[in-house]
């Protein structure tokens, strides 16, 4: 856990089992590790030098406390890191000027590889200040669901992030499952009839758009600059997103007890609206069942109660009847 600061893990042991106790000395702290005296004195002397640990009376040795030590560990660390995002500052802004100048040729990149795309990928989401927005569709060559780490260290560095995926693609392995977390982690997410591309965009500055796969051949990308291509994108994407279907985080959870079981009387509840909120975002009755913990029998029972409730004879007619009647 202060491996970030620049704690060996082997020095962060010491200084907890410290940090419990008043004082304890060599032979004690071993006992507790279950590492070697030579061990422990060699990392007592690294946390000494460092001001972290202190010592006692009788041999003994003590934890400094940690809002003094571990703070000023951390005022440096926030220092080093404001250095870093002033110089990140500067070298955009000597980057944009030096983009101005630049050919067609210079503001395309070509990226090959598995390993090459998924380091663009990365690269993209973690120049993004404000925002992150992409396609997801199938075929998933580089970047399979469930591969990208990057989205919820942006979130929670505050960075907004819009996901459009293929109503197809939620048909795909792994891909609710993955959905389904990003929405709870605060993205947000809309299910699109069909989408032309795959696309990831970091602000207005850079995109990432991989190329068709060919069977037999390593799988490639193009990485944009800041260019009209970029804004042809930039304009692609919010016109499929303002068409696209919502996905409520609301939809989700895993129903239990009566609401499980029992079925409406004469209006929705709760789950019935996370079933009917779901599959109007494009998910397959299977899909719907698997993520809300349900048999396909009891599913497709509840859709007939409530088909009769709306007073309906097909799906269709029930999905228009559910979206003028707040039911989902």
């Amino acid at each position: 856990m202060l491996g970030s600061l620049g704690l060996a893990p082997e020095h962060e042991a010491v200084y907890r089992a410290l940090a419990g106790r008043v004082r304890a000395g060599l032979t004690e702290l071993g006992e507790i590790l279950q590492v070697p005296t030579p061990e422990i004195e060699h990392v007592l002397s690294s946390l000494v030098r460092d001001g972290l640990v202190q010592p006692a009376p009788g041999g003994a040795f003590a934890a400094a406390p940690p809002a003094v030590a571990l703070g000023a560990m951390l005022s440096e660390r926030r220092a080093e890191l404001r250095a870093a995002e002033l110089t990140m500052v500067t070298l955009a802004e000597e980057h944009r000027k030096a983009m101005a100048g630049r050919t067609i040729s210079e503001l395309i990149e070509v990226v090959t590889g598995v390993e090459g795309i998924r380091h663009r990928f990365a690269q993209v989401q973690h120049a993004a200040c404000t925002q992150v927005r992409s396609f997801v569709t199938r075929p998933f060559a580089a970047v399979p669901p469930g591969a990208n780490p990057v989205e919820s260290q942006m979130l929670a560095r505050g960075v907004r992030y819009r996901v459009a995926i293929d109503r197809s693609a939620l048909a795909e392995p792994g891909v609710v499952a993955e959905t389904m977390q990003s929405l709870r982690l605060g993205v947000e997410v809309r299910v699109a009839e069909s989408l032309p591309i795959k696309l990831i965009l970091a602000d207005d500055d850079l995109a990432l758009v991989p190329l068709t796969v060919t069977p037999g051949e390593d799988p490639g990308a193009v990485l944009l600059h800041r260019s009209g291509l970029l804004a042809a994108m930039d304009a692609l994407f919010e016109i499929v997103w303002r068409h696209a279907h919502p996905l409520d985080a609301s939809a989700l959870g895993d129903p239990t007890g009566e609401e499980a079981g029992g079925l409406a009387v004469d209006a929705p509840g709760a789950l019935d609206r996370k079933i009917l909120a779901l599959l109007l975002a494009g998910l397959t009755d299977q899909a719907v069942a698997t993520q809300l913990g349900l048999s396909m029998r009891t599913l497709q029972r509840r859709l007939r109660r409530l088909m009769d409730l709306a007073g309906v004879r097909s799906r269709m007619q029930l999905g228009w009847y559910a979206a003028r009647h707040d039911w989902a």
